[in-house]
Formats: structure tokens, sequence, C-alpha cells
């Protein structure tokens, strides 16, 4: 059967595994407990931080930190994550398993590092993705720039139209705009009303659940 979009361009975190809650929330909570007790956030202040102005600018602008401190951070975060293993949302394989049945690609464009996501796909039992652009990118080449979208373009041959990019977040948003593909807000990681009427009002799609999704892509 003829495929919607050639190639599911996906967000990693909040997107594909549910993670913010229950992995990096908890990181960040103990390594400011320990080096920054004067910074305290909730999970939905970290969440719409998170989403506008982004994560670098929560870490220097909103928490204070240096950039060499950042790094400091980003080294915790990269142990504690070691042992901590985010679940895949319920339905999601479903959507993967089907666009790779169908002939479609898989690839992931996301803030968080490669070898994570690809750990994460095997202990989920996730199909692999043909391609992933993540952290360890030069700075000018993660998300929002649309350097991801015109590799994977270029390396499959496909036009704008022929991907969906499908992200929680802003950056993603932004990167899709630029590089004119279409995106699918994913609102189904949080509840939080300012990130949801921004995702409604300016994304076109948006979808409250994984298996309103998997209808769009495959009914």
């Amino acid at each position: 059967m003829k495929l919607r979009y050639p190639c599911l361009v996906l967000d990693h975190d909040d997107t594909t595994v549910n993670s913010t809650a229950t992995v990096h929330y908890p990181c960040f909570v103990e390594y400011m407990e320990k080096y920054f007790p004067n910074v305290h956030l909730t999970l939905e202040e970290y969440f719409r931080y998170n989403f506008d102005p982004g994560v670098i600018e929560l870490f220097t602008n909103i928490c204070g930190m240096t950039w060499e401190q950042m790094m400091d951070e980003e080294e915790y975060w990269k142990e504690y994550v070691k042992h901590h293993i985010p679940k895949a949302y319920p339905g999601i394989r479903e959507i993967l398993l089907e666009q790779k049945r169908r002939g479609g690609k898989i690839c992931v464009v996301s803030h968080s590092f490669a070898d994570y996501i690809r750990r994460d796909y095997r202990e989920n039992n996730l199909p692999e993705p043909d391609l992933i652009f993540g952290w360890e990118c030069p700075p000018e080449q993660r998300k929002p720039s649309v350097y991801p979208l015109e590799q994977i373009m270029k390396n499959y041959g496909l036009k704008p139209e022929e991907l969906l990019v499908v992200d929680d977040l802003k950056p993603g948003y932004d990167m899709a705009k630029a590089a004119g593909v279409p995106f699918a807000a994913a609102g189904w990681s949080n509840d939080i009303p300012q990130i949801e009427s921004f995702m409604k009002t300016n994304c076109g799609l948006y979808f409250k659940t994984v298996d309103e999704l998997h209808k769009f892509l495959f009914d």
C-alpha cells in the first residue's frame, strides 16, 4: 500500500520514548540539588523551558550556568542516562513496524545522542532507524537547523512533501517550517496549555494520542 509519507522523521524524547518525566527531569533535579541548590523548577516549568527558549538557554539563562558548568551537567546526564532507559509510548512500535512494512524510511532528529537513541530503540524492540542526527552533530547542524532534513532528502532522493516531522517541541517545528517539510505535533507527552496552544495554532497537524497519528498515517 502507498505510504502517505515515504519518510517519517521522528524526534526521540517525549515523542518516541517517555523520557523527560522519567529520566531527564529526575536527573536535572538530582544535579541541581547537588550543585545549584537555589534552582528549583517544577516538571511543568522544565517542559515549558525546553519548549521555548530551548535546552541551552534553559541551562545558561534560566539556571545561570556558565558554558563549562553546562558541559559538566552534560557529563553527569550522560552517566545517569546510561542506567535509566525510558519506555516507548504504547503504539509507537506499531507505527514504526507498519512504516517499515510498507517500504518507508524512519529517521530520527533529536537533541539526544545517537548511541542512546539506538539503545532505546533496541531495548524497546523498535526497528532500527535508517538515519540518526543527534546531539553529537556540530551545533550548526542540530535542529532547528535544516541540515538534517536536507541530508535525509539528499540521501533518499525525496521531496520536502514526502517527509513528515513528528516532534513535541518548537525546535522541530522551526526546522520543518524552514525546510518546507510537513510537521505533526506529538501532543501525547504532556498537557501543558502553553505548548498545546502553540502547537494547535501553528502546526496544522496535531495529535493528542499515538493512535490518532497511526490512523492518520495508515488508514
